[in-house]
């Protein structure tokens, strides 16, 4: 396996820790890492960690840089990476675009990958769907995807405009289910069972449907009717689920709400 170029990571939370994990598994060579309170998975091989980004060496020359930050401090952060223009920047941050990130960064003509992951990275189940910039190199984006994938599934796009809504869905997707895992398990309790049954019941019923959706290509919908018997028992629940202004609604006005939130964030 070639070792991956050297790497300057910027943001040492729980996103940048899965891929720090994701890219020593796949030939990390040299990376330094960038944050003030870094978690304790980022120590290891191949990493340096330091506080800020005067700490880093002179002499260190990063093919790619990763800003895995909040997008509310990115007018601060981004700017301190200045001095690495013949480097790829990508960016995980929620709403910042590609022509926002080159302005902050003082280089129009910056090679940029804006991505959105999500948290199922942790275990290598990530979902990214990403969109390079217009002066991103063929060989940039092989490398860009060569990081991305470390730590799941990639997906490219060409119109930026889609990661608002790719943030609201896939980046905060796992948020929705684990909601729903936690309703089901307080519905249980509810109900008069054991809160140790009633977290395991709802846990595994989660963990076995999604196992479901990976095991075969049915759609969702599909596999929905399978275990819904008429007159049965799930069709009276979903009946609820269902009604106007339940889920469906509800739904698309969350998604909505998070793909606005995106668009606002952007600047």
């Amino acid at each position: 396996m070639m070792p991956l170029p050297p790497l300057l990571l910027v943001g040492g939370g729980r996103m940048g820790s899965a891929m720090i994990a994701g890219w020593r598994e796949h030939g990390l060579a040299a990376a330094i890492v960038v944050d003030p309170s870094p978690a304790a998975a980022l120590a290891g091989p191949a990493v340096s960690v330091v506080a800020a980004p005067d700490a880093i060496p002179d002499d260190f020359s990063p093919q790619a840089v990763i800003f895995a930050v909040k997008p509310q401090t990115a007018a601060n952060a981004l700017p301190l990476y200045r001095r690495y223009p013949a480097a790829l920047f990508i960016s995980i941050m929620a709403g910042k675009t590609i022509g926002a990130i080159g302005t902050l960064l003082d280089h129009p003509g910056a090679a940029i990958v804006r991505a959105m992951p999500n948290t199922p990275a942790a275990i290598r189940q990530g979902f990214t769907v990403a969109v390079a910039g217009p002066h991103v190199s063929a060989g940039q984006r092989l490398l860009a995807d060569r990081l991305l994938a470390a730590v799941g599934e990639v997906a490219w796009v060409a119109d930026e405009a889609l990661l608002d809504p790719v943030t609201a869905i896939s980046g905060g997707g796992p948020a929705y289910l684990f909601l729903l895992t936690e309703l089901m398990e307080q519905a249980a309790r509810d109900h008069g069972i054991p809160a140790d049954l009633a977290r395991a019941m709802a846990r595994r019923t989660v963990i076995g449907a999604a196992g479901l959706l990976a095991a075969g290509n049915e759609d969702a919908a599909a596999l929905r009717v399978a275990v819904t018997s008429p007159k049965g028992t799930t069709e009276q629940a979903l009946a609820i689920l269902r009604a106007e202004h339940a889920w469906p609604d509800t739904f698309a006005r969350a998604i909505a709400a998070a793909t606005k939130r995106s668009q606002e964030l952007s600047g």
